[in-house]
């Protein structure tokens, strides 16, 4: 059987507990929070969730490439572990956002289907074809999404809630268009990390003062 030594694979959380896996697990975490305050309504702290979803996503990646002596399996596990999460942060996440705007009116239920449906196959796509020429994606990248709808949601304060609930729902829709478009987006690597987590302090200095200034 692949993988299997004399005594069977070693169990799920002997896996689970590689750091690289540890790290993408907090970015879950932090994706789940995320969801949990999108259905309260309270979306200055479900943007901070999200978007450092996007941190934890692509430091497990950077601590993966750091370390010597990980296994086949242990690289394999964490991939697969990488891509169901992201179906959670990029794909669940988004949607629940979408609905909790909309009020949770059945409305809105076929463009949030629709995108989460667009999110999992691009993540198929990805796991079966990978990168293009080692550096391109096929497609958007899921979490440049969640990115894009942080930025997205700034615009909240200045709309009432029905407009800003056709803006959010017309920006996933391109989106999950763009998920699945046969286009070519780079991988951002290198110091666009730095950047990333720069935007995220910052979007969580300016969410938080919305939360704490609205006296959420």
């Amino acid at each position: 059987m692949k993988g299997a030594a004399a005594g069977g694979p070693r169990s799920a959380l002997w896996f689970a507990r590689d750091v690289p896996n540890l790290c993408s697990l907090a970015g879950l975490a932090s994706a789940v929070l995320g969801i949990y305050f999108a259905v309260l309504g309270v979306f200055p702290a479900a943007m901070i969730g999200v978007i450092w979803s996007v941190v934890l996503d692509w430091l497990d990646g950077r601590i993966a490439r750091g370390m010597n002596g990980r296994t086949a399996e242990q690289r394999e596990f964490g991939a697969q572990l990488d891509s169901l999460i992201d179906v959670v942060s990029f794909g669940v996440a988004p949607a629940i956002l979408l609905l909790s705007v909309g009020g949770f009116s059945p409305w809105f239920l076929p463009g949030a289907m629709a995108y989460l449906a667009a999110a999992a196959v691009r993540l198929s796509y990805f796991n079966v074809f990978g990168l293009a020429d080692g550096s391109l994606y096929r497609g958007l990248a899921l979490d440049n999404n969640a990115i894009i709808i942080v930025a997205v949601f700034s615009l909240q304060p200045m709309l009432d809630a029905p407009a800003f609930a056709i803006v959010v729902h017309a920006t996933l829709m391109l989106l999950a268009c763009l998920n699945i478009a046969p286009i070519r987006t780079p991988k951002l690597t290198g110091r666009w990390y730095y950047a990333i987590v720069v935007y995220a302090i910052l979007a969580s200095a300016f969410y938080g003062w919305r939360l704490f200034g609205a006296g959420f």
